[in-house]
């Protein structure tokens, strides 16, 4: 009985993974096929150059470490 019930799981899994995949293969397979074709997927009028930005970094002092005593509260 508990084959019964593993194998069940199993198969339920399996379908599972080919049902998303087969999912997955429907929304992206076109741009796979076209990335293993070597082809753009972007009109080449559509590419836009890097945007830099400043960012200001903040230099911090280096801390140091200062003795404490066991007297002084």
């Amino acid at each position: 009985m508990i084959a019964a019930l593993a194998t069940l799981a199993f198969l339920a899994t399996l379908w599972l993974l080919v049902v998303v995949g087969a999912a997955v293969l429907e929304e992206s397979g076109a741009k796979i096929a076209a990335a293993l074709r070597g082809v753009p997927t972007r009109p080449a009028g559509l590419q836009f150059a890097p945007a830099r930005m400043r960012l200001r970094s903040r230099v911090q002092q280096p801390m140091r470490a200062r003795p404490r005593w066991r007297d002084a509260a």
